[in-house]
């Protein structure tokens, strides 16, 4: 009977909700030249920053931030005094000035982002903070650099896209895959053609983070079973979406560099998606046999939502198919799972291989590298050795510099907001099907109509 009545509350939940998101906000002519790619105001030779979240991650991009010349760290906003203390020795270590503290309360940012002299922000807290930062910072006029996650909600999307409409900020979405070398020289070789017409295509996040999910409360390396107050950095947050919710809680690593590839919101949209999910194992298993941990520990009583593996197929307007797989809860190597297939051959990721008709030995694989050094980026070829000192295999460097030089500019990113609704809503869309049986979940249209007259504009050349 529970489970009856939960379905049903659901079920009338999301006719609700889908009713309320059906008619989004109607632009008037006062709000529409906001719509256009502005015009680049007075260029900005030295942009200084405010840092919303300075935990591990935002600790990363304050140090890309130290070391530019132009780029100046003006203020810092967490609540966790450790976290503080340890950015500001950071800056200190450069000799650089101290900047302005706002770490009074979860709610400090507001100050932040009221602050004249931040030009821009850059967002990297918990996954649950970043809409409503990024909101406050937009309606105060700075130029917003927001980390990646899953949405919570498709109105959470459109208040991103509504807020950029009406004040004309700017919005990036800082996913960094979409710069990795490999993935862009393969976008290369898809714009010329070497694989055919797209047709099917594939991505996900694939990351053993059972030692991220739980930890001892000392340190990310110092192993444990604790989570929540008890744990630290994400072991403090990010366990308990594992706990409440069950969908693909990270697709963005996934999707982005795929939806480039496919031109999603220039020329293409994501129609609909279905999603279902495994049985929850993996977390509780770890727990029990910890040592740490056991069947007697009382977070062994903890039942986990989170399916193990959650896949998920999105169905484009052009035809192509897509899918995404999430698994973090599990034993496995690391793997972002990319495929890319067409009418003339395919790329997989994960045995780092390729065929492409008539150019290579039929029905083999042949190893890509040859094929990936050929088609190297020009980015890559511009920059690849300033980013050998970034995070993540250089991708950080390419992501960062992007948002200093377009925010430098106010010139619309091509990471945009349209692409964040659109990325974002893939985790509300994925558990409303898991909660209904794996039904059919339309997409919104967050560029209201002008996906068909955006133009593709993502690394063509060396930008910057």
């Amino acid at each position: 009977m529970s489970s009856t009545l939960n379905r049903r509350k659901f079920l009338q939940s999301a006719a609700l909700t889908g009713a309320a998101l059906a008619a989004p906000k109607i632009l008037d002519a006062a709000t529409e030249p906001a719509l256009a790619r502005r015009t680049p105001e007075a260029f900005k030779s030295k942009l200084n920053i405010g840092f919303i979240g300075v935990g591990l991650r935002g600790q990363s991009h304050v140090e890309l931030a130290l070391m530019r010349d132009d780029c100046e760290v003006v203020a810092i906003a967490d609540p966790d005094p450790r976290m503080v203390a340890d950015c500001l020795k950071m800056i200190a270590d450069k000799g650089k000035k101290k900047p302005a503290v706002y770490d009074q309360g979860n709610f400090d940012y507001l100050r932040l982002v009221a602050d004249k002299n931040v030009d821009a922000v850059v967002i990297a807290t918990p996954w649950e903070w970043h809409t409503q930062q990024a909101v406050a910072a937009m309606k105060a006029g700075k130029y917003v650099g927001t980390e990646v996650c899953g949405g919570f909600s498709l109105d959470e999307c459109w208040q991103l896209v509504n807020t950029h409409e009406e004040t004309g900020t700017h919005l990036m979405f800082m996913e960094n895959v979409c710069y990795r070398r490999d993935v862009m020289a393969v976008l290369q070789m898809v714009r010329e053609g070497l694989f055919g017409e797209l047709m099917h295509l594939e991505g996900g996040y694939q990351h053993d983070l059972r030692g991220v999910k739980f930890n001892d409360g000392a340190s990310p390396y110092d192993s444990g079973v604790e989570f929540g107050e008890k744990g630290f950095s994400e072991a403090k947050w990010r366990t308990k979406h594992s706990v409440h919710r069950n969908g693909d809680l990270y697709p963005t690593h996934g999707i982005g560099p795929v939806a480039m590839m496919a031109n999603i919101n220039r020329g293409n949209r994501f129609l609909y998606l279905t999603a279902t999910a495994s049985k929850a194992r993996g977390l509780h298993n770890y727990i029990v046999e910890h040592p740490k941990g056991g069947p007697d520990h009382p977070n062994a009583k903890v039942q986990f939502n989170l399916g193990d593996i959650v896949t998920t197929i999105i169905k484009t307007s052009n035809g192509e198919t897509m899918l995404l797989s999430h698994d973090t809860g599990l034993p496995r190597p690391y793997s972002l799972g990319f495929r890319v297939q067409g009418t003339r051959g395919i790329w997989m990721d994960v045995n780092k291989s390729l065929l492409i008709d008539g150019q290579t030995k039929a029905h083999s694989w042949e190893p890509a590298q040859a094929w990936l050094d050929k088609y190297d980026h020009p980015l890559w070829k511009k920059f690849g050795a300033d980013a050998k000192t970034a995070g993540h295999g250089g991708m950080d460097f390419f992501v960062f510099h992007h948002f200093v030089e377009c925010a430098k500019r106010n010139q619309a990113p091509q990471m945009d907001v349209y692409d964040a609704a659109t990325w974002l809503a893939i985790t509300p869309l994925s558990e409303a099907s898991i909660a209904t049986g794996s039904s059919p979940q339309a997409f919104p249209d967050f560029t209201r109509g002008r996906w068909t007259e955006r133009k593709p504009d993502f690394a063509f050349g060396d930008e910057f």
